[in-house]
C-alpha cells in the first residue's frame, strides 16, 4: 500500500468512525443485533480444507453425498477431453497424406519425376 491509498484509507476510517458517533442509540443497537445473529450462524472453516462459493466447505463435509455432486461433472469432463484426443488424433485411422508425404520424402526419386507426365508412362513400358 503506497502513501496515497493509506492517507485514503485513513481518511475513510475517519469518517466512518465520525458517521458511527453521530448515529442514534437505536440504529447501533439494530446493528449490534445483526451483527451477534451473523456471527452464531457463521462457523470457522480450517485453513486445509476448501470453501466453495455459496457452499461452505464447513458444511460440505458432513453430507453423506457431498463426493456424489461432483462425480457427474467430472466423468462428463474426462469423456469429453477423451473424445477430443480421439479426435485430435484422427479418429483412430492414420494420416493418409502424412504417409504418403513421408514415402515422397524418403524415396529414392526425387519428387520431381512423379510430376512429371512422361514418367508415367515410362513406368508402363518398363513393367512390360
Amino acid at each position: 500500500m503506497n502513501a496515497h491509498e493509506h492517507e485514503t484509507a485513513q481518511k475513510i476510517a475517519r469518517a466512518l468512525d465520525r458517521s458511527t458517533r453521530e448515529m442514534g442509540s437505536d440504529t447501533l443497537a439494530r446493528l449490534s443485533a445483526a451483527r451477534e445473529q451473523a456471527l452464531t450462524g457463521f462457523h470457522e472453516t480450517p485453513a486445509w480444507k476448501p470453501a466453495w462459493a455459496g457452499f461452505p466447505a464447513s458444511r460440505s463435509g458432513n453430507h453423506p453425498s457431498s463426493g456424489l455432486r461432483y462425480a457427474l461433472p467430472i466423468a462428463l469432463l474426462v469423456v469429453g477431453l477423451a473424445g477430443v484426443v480421439y479426435w485430435q488424433a484422427g479418429n483412430g485411422q492414420s494420416n493418409e497424406l502424412a504417409d504418403l508425404d513421408a514415402r515422397l520424402l524418403t524415396d529414392d526419386l526425387p519428387i520431381d519425376a512423379y510430376l512429371d507426365k512422361g514418367f508415367d508412362s515410362w513406368l508402363k513400358r518398363q513393367s512390360r
